[in-house]
Parts: structure tokens; C-alpha cells; sequence
């Protein structure tokens, strides 16, 4: 696990809400607090959907909302005059691209045996702070997979042009 702090927030905030940066990560949930705090969980219902959008859902492993479905709704909460109190959102790394990053990486590992690689998004009023985590079905004492998703992480931050400071 790593914690970045985020240095230029105008430049990030851009990157979350307004561009694509972040458009392929599934929400797992966000929390925002203005005058009120706004809730959403990203998990699917899969009763929700029509029988042929249910077995595509399966196919493709999905079981959340992609963050640019729901970025409309949070960008209509956050924009205004007023900077919010506080807002956290959980990206998710979707089951294909993690299946991709596990094969790129060369880690024996089986995409199914991985629940989930995620990047934590914190503001606290005042600075932006991003974690990186993962989670696997079996006990592993091996940190291969949380040094590989870091490095992903901060190779995206990268490319992005996102600034932040490493290891805080």
C-alpha cells in the first residue's frame, strides 16, 4: 500500500470529474460532503437490468457502475461556489484490466483469486490523499501483487500528468 498526496488539485480535479482519466475504474463507492453528505454504492443490481444486459454484465465480470456513469451525478453535487467538507471515492480496477495487469506483471496469480485492486480517493477539506489496496480470496504472505499495483498506480498518476508526492 502507498499514500500519495495529491499537489496540484485543480489539475486532479479536472482529471476526476470533468476528463476520461478515471472513466474505466469501477466505482465501488463514494461518499461527498457538502451540506449534506451524498452516499453511493457502485454494486450492480443485477435484477435491475434486462435479461441480455444481465449476461453481458456476466461475461465481462462486472459487478459495479463504471465511475463514468455515475461522474454526471457527482460533479453535479460537487460544482458550485463552495468547496466541499470532505469526499472520499473507491475505484476499483475492473476484472479485465486486472487479468491484463496480473498477466503484464508476469504474477502467478488468478484474476479470480483476486476480490479487488483499489485506489482509495481522500479529501479532507484541505489535501488529497490517494491509498492504493488489494484484496484476495486466499492468505498469501507474498506482497508481490500490492507492489505491482502500487507501481501501476503511481505509472498512471504519471502518464495522467496527475503531480503528487510519493510516501506520505
Amino acid at each position: 500500500m502507498i499514500a500519495c498526496k495529491i499537489t496540484n488539485l485543480k489539475n486532479f480535479m479536472s482529471h476526476l470529474l470533468v476528463g476520461d482519466s478515471f472513466d474505466s475504474f469501477w466505482l465501488s463507492e463514494a461518499s461527498i460532503t457538502m451540506g449534506n453528505t451524498f452516499t453511493i454504492d457502485g454494486a450492480l443490481h443485477p435484477e435491475f437490468f434486462s435479461p441480455e444486459a444481465r449476461e453481458i454484465l456476466e461475461r465481462c465480470h462486472r459487478t459495479h457502475s463504471l465511475w463514468k456513469e455515475v461522474k454526471p451525478l457527482c460533479y453535479s453535487i460537487i460544482r458550485g461556489k463552495q468547496t466541499p467538507l470532505q469526499f472520499q471515492f473507491v475505484f476499483r480496477l475492473s476484472y479485465e484490466k486486472t487479468r491484463q495487469a496480473l498477466e503484464k506483471s508476469g504474477f502467478k496469480m488468478d484474476a479470480d483469486q483476486v476480490k479487488g485492486l483499489f485506489l482509495n480517493i481522500q479529501y479532507n477539506g484541505e489535501q488529497m490523499l490517494c491509498t492504493t489496496g488489494t484484496a484476495v480470496s486466499a492468505f498469501t504472505l507474498d506482497k508481490t501483487l500490492d507492489r505491482m499495483w502500487d507501481e501501476t498506480v503511481k505509472r498512471f498518476f504519471d502518464e495522467q500528468d496527475i503531480d503528487y508526492e510519493d510516501g506520505c
